[in-house]
């Protein structure tokens, strides 16, 4: 007969902060950085900074939208496949639909490869959102959550906005 263990679980977990950046690696940077600041330079996306990697063989470039960043830094080749292993999308938050509407003719008028026009979601009522591929084949959706999804993301320690 095995004896019986007792163990005592703590709850040492300490809220986390949240993500603070990705980077996505690029074929191009300049082109890169051209598309994310002329889709969402006018939502308030910028260029933060630019520094050489831990490598040193290359250059990284930040952007802040909000609290969170995104790097773009060259790859060192290859090219991205959407659904292959690897970033499926990501997503940029904005307020209104109209920032979304905004954002979608930005992409229209530079003739980006857009995959889903704006929108509202079918799943969540008041979530509106358009789909469009970066140069590099990575899908970025520019959303507004909606109240419904605003009230669930944006949740505080206690639960509520």
């Amino acid at each position: 007969m095995e004896a019986a263990v007792r163990c005592e679980r703590l709850d040492l977990r300490m809220p986390g902060r949240g993500i603070q950046h990705v980077d996505l690696a690029v074929s191009d940077l300049d082109r890169s950085l051209a598309f994310y600041i002329d889709v969402l330079g006018p939502l308030g996306l910028k260029e933060e900074e630019r520094y050489p990697t831990y490598r040193g063989t290359e250059e990284v470039a930040y952007l802040s939208f909000g609290d969170e960043w995104i790097g773009l830094r060259p790859a060192d080749g290859g090219t991205h496949r959407y659904y292959d292993v690897g970033l499926e999308h990501l997503a940029f938050e904005v307020d209104t639909g109209e920032e979304v509407d905004a954002a979608h003719e930005r992409c229209s008028r530079r003739g980006d490869r857009i995959h889903h026009p704006p929108e509202e979601d079918s799943d969540i009522p008041g979530y509106y959102a358009f789909f469009v591929f970066d140069p590099d084949g990575f899908r970025i959706e520019v959303f507004a959550p909606g109240p419904q999804w605003s009230s669930r993301i944006h949740r505080t320690q206690g639960g509520t906005t």
